[in-house]
């Protein structure tokens, strides 16, 4: 279908194919894994398409799980669809199949090409970095060896890839090393004349957060200047969430105001935002989302559908049911559509229903049973008795 509109498309004298035009039907085509059809669309734009369709072509191939595919579209490339076979073409492949855990076929492909496309420092970074997202390690240190005894420099990128790894397979096997093995790579790092950036702050404490290690990220980020880096958005909204988990709310709040003065207030998005109130909530400080809640809104974010179920949920667990119709009027002024749901009051601040005990009536003892006559008895006699009329007195 999609294949006769383009044709239908083609034929108006008034139409011009471009190559973006063809990178978005390689794209859809290659969504639903028809390389055929994507085939048939590249050799009807040869000479039209060009490297958006290219790059669309490789993404496809490589999250399809086709690595052979891929490395055999470089040589036939020029062939079949009439694309630019150089080194940023190299480039492209080698970086797309390193994303996604083939840097084996990587490696392979730019060993074979050596000869006629001499690898560079960022395919070097790129196979350092496939070989790290892959989680083989020692296959990484190897190439790295490798290429120090070829006379390439690493780069900080492949450095940071390494740091990454060590620290992704120690939370695995060892948190507790995690520190010690992260300082064996600064110190070689170091030794070879590599400097620290940004990236490689933002990799220690990320990992150091995952680990609840909040204090030694918090220590770290103070330390950042000794090296001549600053943080940027990552840097804060990775401490901003580490912050909140910790329950540290009102530092978290800080480092929010922290990160707006440092000129990122633009990456506080509705999606960020989301995030902070999603683990205010998780740790039960419903007071303290509402008010980052109150902050996103004086921010110009504007709350989606998720954002209203998410407190309007937690606000019935509270018991908390007029501020919870609340938000559910705002959110309907607001164009929203939002589902009516029946939540679930915690039973902790459920209100709880007085039960009235009755009381059983006992077996009375044989004195209790005797005074009760007795005092029966003393009301009936006394009845009997004429009681005296109460005389009026007289007023003077």
């Amino acid at each position: 279908m999609a294949l006769d509109f383009l044709k239908w498309a083609k034929s108006r004298p008034d139409f011009q194919p471009s190559d973006e035009l063809y990178s978005h039907f390689v794209d859809y085509f290659g969504r639903r894994k028809d390389f055929k059809a994507t085939h048939e669309v590249l050799v009807d734009g040869h000479g039209v398409a060009g490297v958006k369709s290219f790059e669309a072509l490789v993404d496809r191939l490589v999250r399809a799980g086709r690595p052979t595919q891929t490395v055999a579209l470089f040589e036939r490339m020029v062939k079949d669809y009439g694309f630019m076979r150089n080194k940023d073409s190299l480039k492209l492949i080698v970086s797309s199949l390193c994303e996604r855990g083939y840097a084996s076929y990587a490696e392979k492909m730019v060993k074979s090409l050596a000869n006629e496309f001499f690898p560079d420092e960022h395919i070097c970074d790129s196979l350092i970095s496939g070989w790290c997202n892959d989680g083989k390690l020692d296959e990484a240190k190897r190439l790295v060896e490798e290429m120090y005894r070829g006379g390439f420099d690493i780069g900080t990128f492949a450095y940071n890839s390494i740091l990454d790894c060590v620290c992704r397979l120690c939370r695995e096997k060892d948190p507790f090393r995690i520190q010690t093995e992260a300082e064996n790579v600064l110190v070689e790092m170091e030794r070879h004349g590599v400097p620290r950036n940004v990236e490689t702050f933002n990799v220690l404490i990320t990992n150091l957060c995952k680990i609840r290690k909040t204090e030694d990220a918090m220590n770290l980020f103070s330390r950042m200047g000794e090296w001549g880096c600053y943080p940027d958005e990552t840097t804060f909204y990775v401490l901003i969430k580490s912050l909140y988990q910790a329950a540290r709310v009102g530092e978290g709040d800080e480092m929010i105001d922290k990160m707006k003065s440092a000129g990122y207030g633009d990456a506080l998005d509705t999606k960020a935002y989301y995030e902070f109130l999603k683990i205010l909530c998780g740790i039960e400080r419903v007071d303290h989302a509402m008010s980052v809640f109150a902050k996103m809104k004086e921010d110009g974010c504007e709350p989606g559908v998720k954002t209203y179920d998410l407190l309007m949920g937690k606000l019935c667990t509270y018991g908390r049911l007029d501020k919870a119709n609340a938000l559910y009027k705002e959110a309907e002024s607001n164009g929203l559509a939002v589902e009516r749901k029946a939540y679930k009051v915690d039973p902790r601040f459920a209100k709880k229903k007085q039960t009235v005990v009755k009381k059983e009536k006992k077996r009375e003892t044989l004195p209790e049973k005797m005074a009760r006559k007795r005092r029966s008895l003393k009301k009936f006699r006394l009845s009997f008795v004429k009681k005296p009329k109460r005389s009026v007195r007289r007023a003077f």
